[in-house]
């Protein structure tokens, strides 16, 4: 890791190694946000990323958004980004994946690192603002890292490689994390279908006309009596008159107005008919008077 602090080397850290090893140091600061470099280090790199940072919360700014805030957490395991309130880790920089760290000698408020991102492999620039502290977060973090070094020597490098490990874990305990999410929500859109197919829709008459124990149609005064319809789907056929007609228990054909024109009445009703129509044109008798339709002969 590159280094760019204000004081020397010679000087004293400012925290005791217990508290980075075993704990970490918190800092309240803004968080300007982050952008892509081409190079894991460089002063003129983190000076680029300042100023098209800077620019781009100038603009925010006159949208009307504020600058967020975060809390920063400092150990020898790395450099954790999390939201003040709820405590959610926004990032998580790996100490063995920061490349550089240096605070800004024009603008004492600005401090900068630069990280390596373990899904995409780019180098990313973290740019910062805290009023009075960000002399002392770039040496919190040198603090983190000659701590992490003397560590790794007592150990022969496998305290870096167990990190390692345990940090891919948590990556793939993220991904499981997140898959399972994913599934939960298309199982309960699933058992939300799968119960809207099971419950009958409300207020709606059924396709088929219900039927009695004789498979007849029950009636009602409401609704007119509709023939159902045949197995095959098609409408049923109009039902067939007898060809011949049937006579009833006396011998006699029955008579039938609607379908009888006027040739088609039985002989001796016809011959009444006849009567009947040659007295009305001669004289109608009522109660012994003879009223005559000829109105010449007629009188009162």
């Amino acid at each position: 890791m590159n280094r760019a602090f204000n004081r020397k080397k010679d000087k004293s850290w400012m925290h005791t190694p217990e508290a980075l090893a075993k704990h970490f140091i918190a800092y309240n600061v803004k968080f300007l946000g982050n952008t892509e470099v081409d190079q894991p280090k460089g002063t003129e790199i983190v000076k680029d990323a300042v100023r098209k940072l800077k620019f781009q919360r100038h603009i925010k700014k006159s949208e009307g958004q504020k600058v967020p805030k975060v809390e920063l957490q400092i150990s020898i395991y790395g450099v954790k980004i999390l939201d003040p309130k709820s405590k959610e880790v926004q990032y998580n920089c790996q100490l063995h994946r920061i490349s550089f760290c240096a605070d800004d000698k024009t603008d004492k408020r600005i401090f900068t690192f630069i990280c390596k991102d373990s899904e995409s492999n780019k180098h990313l620039c973290y740019v910062f603002d805290s009023e009075k502290c960000a002399e002392e977060i770039t040496l919190t973090i040198g603090q983190a890292f000659d701590l992490a070094y003397k560590k790794f020597l007592e150990s022969g490098g496998k305290d870096v490689e167990t990190r390692k490990q345990i940090g891919g874990l948590q990556k793939r305990i993220q991904d499981l994390e997140a898959e399972n999410s994913e599934l939960k929500k298309q199982l309960q859109v699933l058992e939300e279908q799968l119960m809207i197919a099971q419950v009958p829709p409300g207020n709606s008459m059924s396709s088929r006309t219900t039927t009695d124990i004789f498979d007849m149609v029950p009636f009602s005064p409401i609704t007119p009596l509709v023939p159902l319809p045949a197995s095959n789907g098609s409408a049923p056929p109009p039902p067939a008159r007898p060809t011949e007609m049937r006579k009833d228990i006396f011998g006699a054909e029955p008579f039938d107005p609607f379908t009888c024109g006027a040739a088609d009445f039985p002989p001796d009703i016809q011959s009444k008919l006849d009567e009947m129509q040659e007295g009305f044109k001669m004289g109608l008798t009522v109660e012994g008077t003879v009223f005559s339709l000829d109105p010449l002969e007629g009188r009162c």
